[in-house]
């Protein structure tokens, strides 16, 4: 079995405003068993749909892509380039200059105007012969995880065709769900017996660049830790895995972090607790909770002010921060 989970940079919540329920109680006096959802909440066909409508389309320029930079009347100045592992390339007279990020039209003008003290009215276009931008990440169940490349975005189906054949460990072991990362502050959970076994495209999404896509083992539960700590990301639930557990492996609060708001979100119960983090290290007292699957831990950063309103942030973010997050 693979154990490979992905860390993602998570370090923003959603803006909304709403009042938030408080009742996983803040006195838990011993662990209890983690617990596992029986209840399915995948993202449905409606919200996929909306997402598929959400974000620009225009493709920005990455590192290596192949560029075709013409400069008018200025033959000595065009040509192919190549951007480089830093986003930048060199233009004669223009210097050196960071492209990465840029669109097309955006990429000329910065040539453009580079070339301006020399050059009256440059005309300059840039063209792409090699896209290398749609760049999907694919961990987990498949037999060759890492960097996916694409000449356009993909399909969820073309990505884990790409990552190849799902291996089979055991009879039992049935793969029903797909989690995709998107940017940082959404989890897409897809359900893959829709997909794959009933032939339903309204769940083979369409990935964005920089996509992450990562297929858990069946029997695997999950709890997430974001905002600022060092390794945000899915981690494995384990019997009696506390609050702390969670955040030690995540690697603790780092120095943006705003450690006296530590934040606690349960879906299962549409509920949420804060915390400071120097109340959890005081052994004479025991608040240090029991986790559950898909329980939401965030640490907001130092410039956010009023824990309440870190609070709000994550329950009203639900249906787009963790879209289907829970069972399988």
């Amino acid at each position: 079995m693979l154990k490979l989970i992905p860390y993602i940079l998570m370090s923003t919540v959603l803006m909304a405003c709403s009042s938030m329920p408080t009742n996983i109680p803040s006195n838990t006096q011993s662990f209890q068993p983690a617990q596992k959802s029986e209840q399915i909440d995948y993202a449905s066909p409606e919200v996929l749909m909306e997402l598929e409508r959400g974000g620009e389309n225009i493709y920005r320029l990455a590192e290596g892509d192949s560029l075709q930079i013409t400069v008018w009347n200025r033959p000595e100045l065009s040509g192919k380039q190549l951007l480089g592992p830093d986003g930048r390339l060199t233009i004669p007279l223009a210097g050196t200059m960071k492209l990465n990020g840029e669109t097309r039209e955006t990429a000329a003008k910065q040539i453009s105007d580079s070339l301006s003290p020399y050059i009256r009215k440059p005309a300059v276009f840039v063209g792409v012969d090699q896209y290398t931008g749609n760049r999907v990440t694919i961990l987990g169940r498949v037999q060759n995880p890492g960097v996916q490349q694409f000449d356009r975005p993909p399909t969820l189906l073309e990505a884990l065709a790409r990552a190849g054949s799902l291996p089979v460990i055991d009879k039992q072991a049935t793969l029903t769900r797909v989690a995709v990362f998107r940017g940082r502050d959404r989890i897409i959970w897809v359900d893959l017996k829709k997909l794959l076994n009933r032939g339903e495209l309204a769940y083979n999404i369409s990935l964005k660049p920089n996509d992450l896509v990562y297929i858990p083992d069946s029997f695997d539960t999950l709890v997430y830790v974001l905002g600022a700590v060092h390794k945000p990301g899915a981690y494995r639930l384990t019997p009696d895995m506390s609050l702390m557990d969670a955040l030690s492996q995540a690697g603790g609060p780092n120095d943006d972090a705003a450690p006296e708001q530590i934040a606690i979100y349960r879906p299962s119960k549409q509920a949420n607790e804060t915390t400071p983090l120097k109340t959890l290290l005081n052994r004479d007292k025991m608040v240090n909770f029991s986790l559950e699957e898909g329980d939401v831990i965030f640490v907001p950063k130092s410039s956010v002010a009023e824990a309440g309103y870190v609070i709000r942030q994550l329950i009203p973010g639900l249906s787009i921060l963790t879209m289907g997050l829970g069972a399988f």
